[in-house]
């Protein structure tokens, strides 16, 4: 009798052993669950962030900008991170924007998550701007809308031969936000102002030509690269510049291949230095040519209304600060969630990205 209540007991306490581990394993896989679209690490010198959706190419949602945003202020404050490093999980995008299909479903049944995440994330835009540590974003692969805005006010962006930009937003009834209406205008001529109204890609050394980016790096090297970085001790910025820079000096990529709008610059500076859409869309008609009608043929897919405030915001946000052209962009950004042509043009698409 003793033997068999033993085994008893011991089957009981084997069953409730197995119990709690599966309910270690459970409370963990939420965990992980809820923490998993956005990694946030300390290493080395430095706080690396990890926007980590690559299924979604990286979208990001109002969860990740809060955590991002919090931790970044706490690793501006911290004497022992050095440098800040923001990347995508995966090969194919930094991070493709936001989720428009979730926003767009906000605007019948949670109108204050709208106003929310684009005040939460213009104010991320922002405290990026204004860090007091290096800001290092690897740019890599698909980087559009929300992930411009999370890279391009960055002191350093890294662009690879695998790395697209672009602001499609006039295509789905919105305008270039995340301080669009700052960077944009402050390109090469009207290379800004094509961008926003067309949409147009760039790609590879392109993105580091036209100005978005700081330095280019072969992919192969990117890890190699961080891992240099992670590596420094006590680093000043002029230690991270010089390591950003060797790199990019070592790069051969494309080394030589002329920028893809460099034959069109002086029409572009031409077509675009004017204050009205229909203007443009005249100086592209009587130039006549296959660039001049391609370009005019994507414009007449746009959203009239969006091209005629992203012109505006430009124009605008030409001799604004940034914070004044966030707040600019803020109450276009509610104008637009209460309008039409973002809700048409988010049903019409099959993407799910800004």
């Amino acid at each position: 009798m003793g033997l068999q209540r033993l085994c008893r007991l011991m089957s009981r306490f084997n069953s409730y052993k197995r119990t709690n581990i599966i309910l270690q394993h459970l409370k963990m896989s939420n965990h992980t669950d809820a923490a998993a679209e956005v990694l946030l690490e300390r290493k080395g010198c430095a706080g690396v962030i990890t926007l980590n959706r690559p299924r979604f190419l990286n979208t990001l949602t109002l969860g990740m900008i809060r955590q991002i945003y919090a931790q970044l202020k706490k690793w501006e404050q911290d004497p022992k991170t050095f440098l800040i490093i923001i990347k995508g999980a995966g090969e194919k995008a930094f991070c493709a924007g936001g989720d428009i299909r979730a926003l767009s479903e906000a605007r019948n049944t949670n109108q204050k998550m709208l106003q929310d995440l684009f005040r939460e994330e213009y104010i991320l835009n922002n405290a990026i701007d204004s860090c007091q540590k290096p800001y290092i974003a690897l740019i890599h692969g698909i980087t559009m809308g929300g992930g411009v805005g999370v890279s391009v006010h960055g002191q350093f962006r890294v662009a690879t031969e695998k790395s697209v930009f672009a602001m499609p937003e006039t295509a789905i009834g919105l305008f270039p936000d995340v301080g669009g209406g700052y960077f944009l205008p402050r390109l090469q001529g009207k290379l800004g102002y094509f961008l926003a109204l067309t949409g147009f890609r760039l790609k590879g050394r392109d993105v580091y030509t036209a100005g978005i980016a700081t330095h280019f790096v072969d992919f192969e090297k990117l890890g190699m690269l961080e891992e240099d970085l992670l590596a420094l001790k006590s680093p000043s910025k002029e230690n991270i510049a010089d390591v950003l820079e060797t790199y990019h000096a070592k790069s051969k990529t494309d080394q030589d291949k002329p920028f893809i709008l460099e034959e069109h610059m002086d029409k572009i500076n031409s077509w675009f230095s004017t204050n009205t859409v229909e203007q443009i869309v005249d100086n592209l008609q009587q130039d006549g040519s296959s660039f001049a009608l391609e370009q005019l043929k994507v414009i007449k897919k746009m959203s009239p209304t969006s091209l005629k405030i992203t012109l505006r915001q430009l124009m605008e946000g030409s001799s604004k600060t940034l914070p004044e052209v966030l707040i600019m962009e803020y109450r276009l950004s509610q104008a637009c969630m209460k309008g039409h042509d973002f809700h048409e043009g988010v049903r019409a698409d099959t993407k799910t990205t800004r």
